[in-house]
């Protein structure tokens, strides 16, 4: 199990915004307290396409100082997929990725 940050860089007022998701909710709440992240802005279906944290680059910073895993901006993508098992979703991003230079399933700094 594990927790993950991706290295998007969204735009939110002054602020440079990223994903944070985990495998698991337990392990989702645990990080964000550990951050110092509200859990009020926990977002989840219907809303939005899967549970996660927006999250500013510092709290980045200090989540993957605390164990989380950065991947690239597939990552959510790819999170979505493998719950769902959909293996054909899975392996168009891994095209996606390979077209890119980029490993099947790497993770940022590891290929």
């Amino acid at each position: 199990m594990a927790v993950y940050v991706d290295n998007v860089q969204h735009r939110f007022g002054r602020m440079i915004m990223c994903h944070l998701w985990a495998d698991s909710q337990d392990e989702l709440f645990a990080m964000v307290d550990r951050i110092g992240v509200a859990s009020k802005w926990f977002q989840h279906p219907p809303k939005a396409s899967w549970e996660h944290f927006d999250i500013g680059l510092s709290k980045k910073a200090l989540a993957i100082a605390a164990g989380a895993v950065e991947t690239d901006r597939f990552g959510p993508l790819e999170h979505v997929a493998r719950r769902a098992g959909d293996q054909a979703k899975c392996d168009q991003i891994a095209r996606l990725r390979a077209a890119r230079g980029r490993t099947p399933g790497a993770l940022v700094g590891s290929g």
